[in-house]
């Protein structure tokens, strides 16, 4: 046996942040892993098998964080990596001067590393109902270690 300690240093709860799923039965709609990217599967196109290979499947799907457009061919048969994808809603608290938002959690507490949507419409309805004293709700996506604001929801209310 050895004296030295071990230090691990980990932040996660060692989870992974993908799955695999066989390419053949990945659909329009679902989630798929595209150049390190989580991205939404937008269509899928099979190619018949050839006289000596696999059939394929032709991936076009769009980055659920960038909107880009990716592509990707893989053989049906082999394994894709399919991200795990959460969607929570959140009420809007406050939004700083610095761009930053805080947010109300289910548990009461708060969450304060996000950012203002890079998407124009998305933060000018959520800084139009913060202003309005409006409750605010929105939704945050979730994969891969990264989070963005993907929608927003004024509940009503106002002074």
């Amino acid at each position: 046996m050895s004296d030295e300690e071990h230090h691990f240093e980990s932040s996660d709860a060692g989870a992974s942040k993908t799955y695999p799923q066989q390419a053949g039965n990945i659909r329009k709609g679902g989630h798929i892993v595209i150049k390190a990217r989580p991205c939404k599967v937008v269509e899928v196109s099979t190619s018949k098998t050839g006289k000596h290979g696999h059939a394929k499947c032709h991936f076009v799907a769009i980055d659920i964080f960038t909107a880009k457009k990716l592509e990707d061919i893989v053989p049906s048969s082999h394994n894709c990596d399919v991200p795990h994808v959460n969607r929570i809603d959140y009420q809007l608290i406050d939004i700083s001067e610095d761009g930053f938002v805080s947010l109300l959690t289910d548990s009461g507490g708060t969450k304060d590393d996000l950012k203002l949507p890079t998407d124009d419409s998305l933060s000018a309805l959520m800084k139009s109902g913060f202003e309005e004293g409006k409750d605010v709700v929105v939704s945050v996506m979730s994969s891969m270690g990264e989070e963005q604001i993907c929608a927003v929801k004024e509940v009503g209310g106002g002074k």
